[in-house]
Parts: structure tokens; sequence; C-alpha cells
């Protein structure tokens, strides 16, 4: 298996640098963007910029790690312009048909079941005990947060965040529920209609917080 750098250093690239770990991988270093991030170790693996993994580790695989998509799509084009192929992991306790497409990038924890006829963009990552229905669409850097469950035809926009525990329940193949494009779905909220580009939803039904002007 690979070398591979883990892009963040926060709690979940701890996570994630366990499970490149369970996948098989050779944990390179963490990549940290912060000032003074660089310089010191986490878990026993140095962390570095990126300009620095650049020269010491050019044909290592970049994963994502950073749980918020606008900066993971942030750091994923940097580490693209830097010439890092992106890598890939799924948990071998992923559950899984082969009617599935996975997007570069993708990160798959362990614990969660994706059925059938399931799209996956690039840099989605999927956390921990999700479950994933039939005929589900998720555009590029969706993310579900730890025990998120979204029911068949549902489709998730580009950098749509769903909470920890919350729950989208079934669309229709004619009218599929819709999370539109960097919305927000609270944790422990319960979708029951689609969600407004750029939408705040809380609550059990989930409704829309409203905006402050």
């Amino acid at each position: 298996m690979a070398e591979c750098l883990i892009y963040g250093a926060g709690g979940f690239a701890r996570e994630v640098a366990w499970l490149a770990e369970s996948c098989g991988h050779t944990v390179a270093a963490f990549i940290d963007d912060a000032p003074n991030g660089s310089g010191r170790l986490i878990n026993g693996f140095p962390v570095m910029t990126l300009a620095e993994a650049q020269g010491r580790f050019p044909g290592c695989l970049v994963v994502g790690a950073i749980g918020s998509p606008v900066a993971r799509e942030q750091t994923m084009k940097r580490a693209a312009a830097a010439g890092f192929q992106m890598g890939e992991l799924i948990h071998p306790r992923v559950e899984r048909s082969r009617w599935i497409h996975f997007g570069p990038g993708a990160v798959i924890c362990a614990g969660s079941i994706l059925t059938t006829n399931i799209s996956i963009g690039a840099h989605v990552q999927i956390n921990l005990d999700c479950t994933v229905g039939h005929d589900v669409l998720m555009d590029d850097f969706v993310t579900l947060a730890p025990g998120a469950h979204i029911s068949g035809w549902v489709h998730l926009a580009k950098g749509a965040y769903v909470g920890t525990g919350a729950v989208v329940i079934n669309g229709t193949a004619a009218n599929p529920i819709f999370i539109g494009e960097g919305a927000v779905v609270g944790a422990g909220a319960c979708v029951v209609k689609s969600v407004e580009t750029g939408t705040t939803v809380v609550g059990v039904p989930a409704k829309a917080i409203p905006s402050r002007q």
C-alpha cells in the first residue's frame, strides 16, 4: 500500500490517520497550513507545511481531513496545484454494494453502510456509522457527520453538511429530496423536505433558521 499525507492536523485528521493505517497505508506526515503549525509531532507523526511535504514526499497520496467543506475544498486545490495525487480511504468495515461510484479523495469511515446505485463525488467525507440508501447522489465535498442517515432518492449538492445523528427521509425517483449547495443540517435534525442552497435547518421536523439582517 502507498504512503499518504493527511491534510489537516485536528481531531478528525488524527482519526483519518488511524483510518489510513486500517486500510493498510503508511502515514508519512500531517500537513498544517496554520502559522507555526509545523515542526511538531502528532501521535508520533511529523507536522509540516505543504511546501515541506512537497519537498520531502512528492510521490505521496494526499487525503483531506478537514471537516469544513469550504476549507477542505481550498486545501485540496492547493494540494492538487502542488502536484499531489488524491488518496481514497474506505475502511474495511464499510458495507457496500458494487453499484457505487466513488470520486477521488473519498473518505468513508468504519461502520458505515452504503447500499446501491449511489454516486459519491470528490472529497466526500462519510464519518463513523452512517447509512446511505439507494439512488443517493452526493456532489463534491459533501460531509456526513457521525451517525447521519440518508434515505433513498436524496441529492446532496456540493458542500452540503449533515450533522451528527441527523436524518434525511426518502424522496422518490420523480421528486428526490434536495439538500442545496452549502446547506447545513443541524445535529439530530430530521429533514422531511428539500433544503434551499446555503440554508441551515434544525429540529424535528427540520426548519430553517431565520437569517440575521
